[in-house]
């Protein structure tokens, strides 16, 4: 099995709802899509969506990273992957998103070829996992009606944007969730680095003195502001976790060694991949840090091959994998399969995704 080709085309899918967070609003989700196309039928399917406000890469910039290794990758067996993924870390400093599209069709080609569904090959810790559910940063009462509404479909667990405007008024958007969806819904704050580090101390022991019952807060302040986030961490008691702060195992080891952070969010649009995410997930897991499986505004084919990596793990405790359910159509055939908030894993060999539906295109 050789490589014959890697073709890309655009996906663009329009968002019930807009999306917004400290860092950005997307009303759609963009993507490129990739194909690797190997000598004897098989086909590696990635995706790559463009996030300039968190890894710096846009549509043009994906697809010419990936026009510029193709000549490279063409003619290469796919199970030659240790070399294939040095030659894509090595192509180009950065460029993250489009080296995770690549690493996972490389991936998904590994797996049928071994005929195995992606998360056995990984690990196969499990087939099904349970994904929170993101309430845009809105003011409080339009949050509180979305978190409602969110709960109603069955989701017990939520994750909170904060950090746009002054604390106050986000201590008023946890307020008026929590008193909405009553104490046993558990909550997840997420402040996008909107907050600094003195200010974050305030408004996480506020909320701990409320009683709001918070599970984690993530990435409370700017991303390289990792000394601000180890006082944070070491001010308060509810667990703080890393996410922009985070792309490189270097960054996780930078991260471990300051004791800034209680847990991880590892994202393959910043990891670069699978390969790159396994070795932070390792990493963690020696440290006895916990990871989340998190996501951009991506399409079901990237949250299929995150779902497989997320399901091998035993590390991975917390999944935030609710991007697709926010479209208002699905363009991927086959993949991961969405049941309420459990997510389940096909069993047929590679990623498991058969195409894109073309009619709703």
């Amino acid at each position: 099995m050789h490589i014959a080709d890697i073709e890309t085309e655009r996906l663009s899918v329009p968002l019930k709802k807009p999306f917004k967070t400290a860092l950005r609003t997307v009303d759609t989700a963009h993507s490129v899509i990739v194909r690797i196309v190997c000598d004897d039928g098989k086909v590696g399917w990635g995706e790559a969506p463009p996030t300039v406000a968190i890894t710096g890469d846009s549509l043009e910039s994906i697809e010419a990273f990936i026009q510029l290794v193709r000549p490279r990758l063409i003619g290469q067996d796919p199970l030659d992957a240790e070399r294939l993924f040095a030659l894509l870390q090595r192509s180009a400093v950065n460029n993250t998103s489009g080296k995770a599209a690549i690493d996972m069709a490389l991936y998904d080609l590994i797996a049928q070829s071994c005929s195995l569904p992606l998360y056995r090959l990984l690990g196969g810790y499990r087939s099904e996992i349970e994904t929170d559910y993101t309430v845009s940063v809105n003011d409080p009462a339009e949050m509180a009606d979305d978190a409602a509404g969110y709960v109603q479909s069955g989701f017990s667990v939520l994750k909170i944007k904060v950090g746009l405007d002054d604390i106050s008024t986000d201590l008023q958007r946890v307020r008026s969730i929590r008193e909405r969806i009553g104490p046993d819904i558990k909550l997840r704050i997420d402040a996008n680095q909107g907050w600094e580090a003195k200010s974050a101390i305030r408004a996480i022991r506020a909320m701990e003195d409320a009683g709001f019952d918070i599970e984690l807060v993530e990435q409370p302040v700017q991303a390289r502001d990792f000394v601000g986030m180890k006082q944070v961490t070491d001010a308060v008691d509810t667990p703080i976790m890393a996410d922009e702060s985070l792309f490189s195992p270097a960054d996780a080891l930078e991260l471990l060694n300051h004791r800034a952070v209680d847990l991880f969010n590892i994202k393959l649009m910043k990891s670069g991949g699978i390969s790159r995410a396994d070795t932070i997930n390792r990493i963690a897991e020696s440290c006895g840090v916990e990871c989340m499986m998190g996501s951009m505004v991506e399409s079901r084919i990237a949250i299929t091959a995150a779902s497989h990596f997320a399901a091998a793990k035993r590390n991975v405790t917390r999944i935030d994998f609710d991007a697709p359910l926010m479209t208002v159509y699905d363009a991927v055939c086959g993949g991961a399969v969405y049941e309420g908030s459990r997510i389940r894993l096909p069993s047929v060999p590679g990623l498991g995704i058969t195409g894109l539906n073309r009619q709703l295109r």
